[in-house]
């Protein structure tokens, strides 16, 4: 039997591996993927574990561990092949948990990075027969290129055994950990230095705020609540004073607009200008940013895939990762000169996209540092196509959601989905309440809809009066943060973790963790120390950011729970 092997993360790895440290226990879920796949009828339960077994044997990715030590960057460990559990779930009423209960479980419970392989499975039987595999995937070994062809396997097996004839499937080329090596290659490194040059220079081009002229204030005292309401102490334990919350107002809303009209039109305007579907979509939602926020330059953070041809692209696991698209809106353009800039934007970042992901964060702390205040990215867009999707709906429709309470942790003010199903269009939207009132957002939604149904000569400026948004609130300063005491040790204990963790010499206090020598994809690794010794109170988030070491002390507080170290979940309300 082999043994087990070590490689650096993956590029595409380190995006979801700053995001699953992000959220806290519990909430780690929004990380899994759930794949459902329906089996032929005279394929047996012994067939199903064959199956996917066998899918374990040939992707290094799907027996693979993740850790933080040893040595200072995070390591994935490939384990040898072996039996993966498989647990078999009836439809019967036989006094067992059901398959509803079973898959839930599967897909809430938090992976340990560590100790489990990123990959669980049933088989749901009915009468003693399989009907459907459920496969729960964590994100740091897959995308969603890979869990098509995930699917496809899994399929052609299925396939094979249905007609007693052996699954061909093609030989794997290249691993995981041959894509790590690669990535650490003198050609990589300078495909990567080119790419990094390019986001240094979009990054100082960014507002440090996008919606400065919408966000309200944040009260400086405002005490964390759980998400019924009630008061919670800092490690998530809610208070039983009975208090009520402190504010009625939601952290974040989130709405959706479902509809069957896009679907053609969106296609009719993107085969007469020769673009993707996705950029005519990009393009309307720059059209009603620029007309929300007022500013010339629109910007939001993309996803590619990262799969351009050549000897790495058909590698299993997670690839993908953000890159920010900004584009230029000083001159009131129409929508048709601006899906133009916007396919010329977005082809220019994707070119651009071959980066660690941790290193990126790194530039924007550092440009925050440069600014003295915080560079926010502000938004997220994301285009899906669900084509075994069906809305069913004949008209367009509109309808508030509730907000997914792992996004209460996300550092973004919105993100936006667009889901292209059979039928119609889905589009999903997240936004922040201190940016953007319930009114606003369904103004958006609609608003959008309105920019593709008519799209051609339309202006930014005609969007604007037509979107009819509610007027900036006036513009006032927020009062400055309550400073928490602390003992003298937090500032030593912080300094020494730093220290420790990135190899330094001396830690300068005064700077940020960033230009006091501290690397993002270490920070999981600096916090998990920190709540060794006690402290928590600090986060990804504040780690990344332009403040200084000494004011992130501040923020720690002593505390035995690892669970601590992520700050508790503002509330979140569903209704506008």
């Amino acid at each position: 039997m082999s043994a087990a092997k070590n490689a650096n993360l993956c590029w595409g790895q380190r995006y979801m591996w700053l995001k699953y440290h992000r959220l806290p226990p519990g909430e780690r879920h929004d990380t899994h993927i759930v794949l459902r796949l329906a089996i032929p009828h005279d394929v047996t339960v012994a067939n199903c574990r064959a199956a996917i077994n066998y899918l374990t044997r040939r992707h290094e990715s799907l027996r693979t561990t993740y850790h933080l030590d040893p040595g200072p960057e995070p390591r994935q460990q490939v384990h040898p092949p072996a039996a993966l559990p498989i647990l078999l779930v009836t439809t019967e009423r036989d006094g067992t948990p059901g398959p509803a209960e079973i898959v839930e479980r599967l897909g809430t419970t938090d992976f340990r990075l560590d100790a489990d392989w990123p990959i669980r499975a049933c088989v749901i039987t009915m009468g003693g027969t399989p009907k459907q595999i459920v496969l729960v995937l964590n994100h740091l070994a897959v995308d969603a290129w890979t869990v098509r062809e995930i699917k496809r396997e899994l399929t052609v097996q299925c396939a094979g055994f249905s007609s007693r004839r052996p699954a061909a499937l093609e030989p794997v080329r290249n691993q995981p950990s041959d894509l790590a090596r690669h990535e650490s290659s003198a050609e990589a490194t300078a495909v990567a230095a080119r790419s990094l040059a390019y986001w240094g220079t979009e990054i100082a081009r960014l507002p440090a705020d996008p919606f400065a002229a919408r966000r309200a204030p944040t009260p400086p005292d405002r005490e964390p609540v759980a998400l019924d309401g009630r008061p919670i102490t800092p490690n998530g334990t809610p208070l039983t004073s009975g208090r009520e919350p402190l504010t009625s107002e939601p952290v974040a809303r989130s709405a959706t607009l479902t509809s069957p009209s896009l679907l053609d039109a969106v296609r009719r305007i993107a085969a007469a200008d020769q673009v993707w579907p996705s950029l005519v979509h990009v393009t309307a939602y720059t059209v009603m940013m620029a007309a929300y926020t007022g500013l010339g330059t629109v910007a939001h953070l993309s996803f590619s895939g990262n799969r351009e041809p050549g000897p790495y692209a058909g590698v299993m696991t997670c690839m993908f990762a953000p890159m920010l698209v900004t584009v230029d809106c000083h001159d009131d353009p129409t929508f048709a000169e601006l899906l133009r800039r916007v396919a010329e934007r977005f082809e220019l970042a994707r070119t651009h996209s071959s980066a660690p992901y941790d290193e990126v964060v790194e530039l924007v702390s550092r440009e925050g540092s440069r600014r003295g205040r915080p560079v926010c990215l502000g938004s997220e867009v994301n285009f899906i196509k669900q084509r075994s999707s069906e809305a069913r709906a004949r008209r367009t429709t509109f309808a508030w959601k509730t907000v997914p309470t792992a996004w209460a942790y996300e550092e973004m003010d919105t993100y936006f989905r667009i889901d292209e199903w059979r039928d119609a269009v889905v589009v999903g939207f997240h936004a922040r309440s201190s940016i953007m009132g319930a009114g606003d957002m369904e103004r958006f939604l609609r608003g959008y809809e309105t920019v593709l149904l008519t799209g051609g000569d339309l202006r930014i400026s005609d969007v604007t009066r037509l979107a009819d948004f509610s007027a900036p609130a006036p513009h006032s300063t927020t009062a400055p943060e309550r400073r928490p005491t602390f003992a003298p040790e937090a500032e030593q204990a912080l300094a020494e973790v730093v220290r420790q963790v990135n190899g330094l010499g001396e830690v300068d206090l005064s700077d940020s963790y960033t230009l006091a020598g501290g690397r993002a994809l270490r920070i999981p690794r600096v916090l998990a120390l920190l709540a060794a010794h006690g402290w928590a109170g600090a986060s990804v988030h504040h780690l990344t950011g332009p403040q200084s070491l000494r004011a992130l002390a501040r923020k720690l507080t002593p505390e035995i729970t690892p669970e601590a170290v992520i700050e508790s979940p503002r509330h979140v309300l569903t209704q506008p």
